[in-house]
């Protein structure tokens, strides 16, 4: 095997690519029962009877310990920033960029979930990346109307 180190002289590649297919996702009954309850705005995760971690958003099984979950409990609507992108390139159906996307540790949650944080100054993107490099507190901000769909809420960057 040959060992070698990369150099400079090597161009960037980059590799076009398109998505565009249609798909039906089964829930199943965990995730099933998390989207009824986002109509009621309310999160919830399930329990795994193992370990006892709470799973949000709530699955049909602990990703740790491989059991089958069969509880469900809500929780906070509050929760830590634990990491993030900032978007800069525009994606169908979402918000014009920049726009930051992140996985929150809610409250009484021990898995986090992915949604949309809003509230964070994106004029300077290095300021931005900073702030929430130092896991800010978000606060769960539902829309009027809830489809029980992952869109019915996204994250506010909790100035309190």
């Amino acid at each position: 095997m040959n060992v070698f180190t990369p150099t400079d002289e090597a161009p960037l590649v980059t590799i076009p690519g398109e998505w565009n297919f249609g798909y039906h996702y089964f829930a199943g009954e965990m995730a099933s029962r998390f989207f009824h309850e986002l109509r009621n705005k309310r999160i919830v995760g399930s329990i795994c009877p193992s370990c006892r971690r709470v799973l949000v958003p709530a699955r049909g099984f602990c990703d740790a310990c491989f059991v089958a979950a069969t509880e469900l409990r809500e929780v906070g609507l509050h929760g830590t920033v634990e990491t993030f992108t900032i978007l800069t390139e525009p994606f169908p159906k979402l918000p014009e960029p920049p726009l930051v996307v992140g996985l929150v540790l809610l409250d009484g949650a021990d898995s986090a979930v992915l949604n949309a944080i809003t509230g964070v100054d994106l004029d300077d993107l290095d300021a931005a990346a900073k702030l929430l490099l130092s896991g800010p507190r978000v606060r769960v901000e539902f829309r009027d109307e809830c489809e029980g769909r992952i869109t019915d809420f996204h994250f506010v960057l909790d100035e309190s």
